[in-house]
């Protein structure tokens, strides 16, 4: 593993730009984890960003903080990602992403599922760095 993918897999939250037809990113910040030799992300499987990654699997990823903002220091990294629905992948990623983020998962999860009146599907959000 390079040391950029260890810092990554490493940071709280990460601003996970994906990018729509016209070529125009939408960043925003995600929890991640490392899984195998690729990061991955928990992201709900209606969400925008999957629906913009199934047409173009180009992202880029920077550190960011809770609401997103990034560092004017910070250097974005390039990579391809691909959503995975299989539900043994989507559960051990999210064993993961209950070790690393604790206490603060089990909140956030708790309120997306009462504002949502229930669980949504999720997906995984595999990246490869380039």
């Amino acid at each position: 593993m390079s040391d950029t993918f260890r810092a990554l897999a490493d940071e709280k939250f990460v601003s996970l730009t994906t990018f729509k037809r016209d070529g125009d990113g939408v960043a925003a910040p995600v929890w991640i984890v490392a899984d195998g030799d690729r990061l991955a992300v928990w992201t709900p499987a209606d969400s925008w960003k999957v629906k913009r990654l199934r047409r173009d699997p180009r992202v880029t990823l920077v550190p960011c903080g809770r609401r997103g903002a990034v560092s004017e220091h910070a250097v974005p990294v390039k990579g391809t990602a691909e959503v995975l629905d299989d539900p043994s992948v989507v559960a051990k990623v999210e064993a993961t992403l209950k070790e690393k983020y604790g206490f603060e998962y089990r909140v956030v999860t708790l309120i997306e599922r009462i504002v949502a009146r229930g669980a949504k599907p999720r997906v995984v959000i595999a990246i490869t760095l380039a």
